[in-house]
């Protein structure tokens, strides 16, 4: 009888040991099938990717073509006058376009870029965990609002105040969605600021306070030279933003295409117009229409220089610790 047991013990274990080779072999099949399948989804993603942006680029220069064929480009460039919905005399040149932008990103840097900077600074320096926990995730809540709501906060709340400020600002304007941009590119400038600096070694502010200098001149003569080509390339990328900013200068802007450096009265940018034509103000095969790719292609032109300026920064300064 213990023969009998024994021998049922042993068919026993022998069938777990069988079974649980089987199970092993059918989970390296499995995996191994995966292996090979991964590589050739991710690549996909990767190509979607590529490919959706070669095709935004090549829809942009079909149609920027088209609209040359109809405006010059010396016209385009060079006149002083962006008229496109006059049936008269009609003109497109889009300095004004152009001055629109450049006036609400000057603002949106001076008031971005100090505050950005002081903000990592204190992050970096000064803040305790228990205060970097906190004010990180306002920050990024921050920048997570949506445009919109930024256009109307600068359009009702803001613009109010600044005609107390100064009464002959229109009630669309330069100014307002300038300082509103400005506000939301800091927590971009800031956080990518902070972790530029963090990733500065504790030893440089150990030798520096080692040597009789204060926190703050450790902060302004030792970290921020060492993580300047993180800072620069934040900022750049922040401009980046407010160069592309759409809904904030739609809402609180103005629609006025104009040269003047007036920072009171009513601008266009080159995003703003883009909206104006979208909403239907064109129809479809006109040169107005056409127009709208031509502008886009200038503002793709511009992104893609700052963002080629913020990565030959990083390259070009950055410090091997």
């Amino acid at each position: 009888m213990k023969g009998v047991f024994n021998l049922t013990t042993q068919n026993t274990n022998s069938f777990s040991v069988q079974k649980m080779i089987q199970e092993k072999k059918k989970r390296k099949s499995a995996g191994g099938i995966t292996e090979k399948i991964m590589p050739y989804i991710l690549f996909l993603a990767a190509a979607v990717s590529v490919l959706t942006t070669i095709g935004i680029v090549l829809t942009l220069i079909f149609e920027t073509f088209l609209f040359f064929d109809a405006v010059s480009i010396k016209e385009f460039f060079t006149a002083k006058k962006w008229y496109p919905f006059s049936e008269t005399n009609g003109s497109f040149g889009i300095l004004p376009l152009v001055m629109g932008t450049i006036k609400v990103t000057v603002i949106a840097a001076i008031v971005a870029v100090p505050i950005g900077l002081a903000s990592a600074i204190y992050l970096s320096e000064y803040a305790s965990e228990t205060a970097r926990r906190i004010i990180k995730p306002i920050l990024e809540v921050l920048a997570g609002i949506p445009t919109i709501v930024y256009g109307f906060f600068a359009l009702t709340f803001v613009t109010p105040i600044l005609r107390e400020i100064i009464p002959s600002l229109e009630i669309f304007n330069a100014l307002s969605p300038g300082i509103v941009i400005g506000i939301m590119i800091t927590p971009m400038i800031a956080s990518l600021s902070e972790d530029a600096m963090t990733s500065v070694p504790n030893a440089m502010r150990e030798g520096a306070l080692a040597l009789g200098s204060t926190k703050f001149e450790v902060a302004i003569k030792v970290v921020l030279p060492a993580a300047v080509s993180g800072i620069i390339a934040s900022i750049v990328l922040g401009i980046s933003r407010a160069i592309g900013e759409t809904m904030i200068v739609a809402v609180a802007g103005g629609s006025t295409p104009n040269l003047e450096w007036n920072l009171t009265g009513s601008i266009q940018t080159m995003t703003a117009y883009i909206v104006q034509v979208s909403q239907g103000d064109a129809g479809y095969g006109t040169t107005i229409y056409y127009s709208i790719y031509a502008v886009g292609m200038t503002l793709f032109v511009f992104t893609l220089v700052m963002n080629l300026l913020a990565q030959y920064i990083t390259r070009r300064f950055r410090e091997e610790y």
